[in-house]
Formats: structure tokens, sequence, C-alpha cells
């Protein structure tokens, strides 16, 4: 499955560097995005690549939030991330 990263999970003075609030593509509604929940995901950059879990389910429309094993840089949003088995 594809999906893209939209933006870290944050609130109104501070962001967690660590979750991302993810839109995968194909999914339409909260019910199908918590069916995902646990699966592994990956974004990879040209040296390295950063692993993480889907968590739960983040609004009615479909997108996930991703924990990450370490914090995102920057240039990670507005990336596709592959989301495996």
């Amino acid at each position: 499955m594809k999906a893209v990263i939209v933006s870290y999970r944050r609130g109104r003075h501070t962001q967690k560097l660590r979750q991302a609030i993810v839109k995968i593509e194909g999914i339409k509604n909260r019910e199908e995005a918590k069916k995902l929940i646990g699966k592994e995901v990956e974004i990879s950059f040209s040296k390295a690549s950063i692993k993480g879990k889907i968590t739960r389910a983040h609004g009615n429309n479909g997108k996930v939030v991703v924990l990450f094993e370490r914090g995102m840089p920057g240039q990670a949003i507005g990336k596709e991330i592959k989301i495996n088995g």
C-alpha cells in the first residue's frame, strides 16, 4: 500500500517528531483505518530508513498516526512510505 506523510502529530505549541499523521491511499473512513493498526511502515532515505508502527486512527477521513523508532526530519513531510503486510 502507498501512503503519504501529511504532518507531524502536534498541538498548539508543540510537535511530536516521532509521531506522524499519514494518509493512506484507498482508505476513506475511520473504520477502514482501524483495521491497519499494528502494521509496520518504513520510510527510506538515500542512506538510511526509519521504521514505525501504525498506532491509531486520526479523524474520520481515514488518516492514521504512526509512531516511528526515532524522530523524522522535516524533509519527510510529503514523502511516500510503504506499509508492510
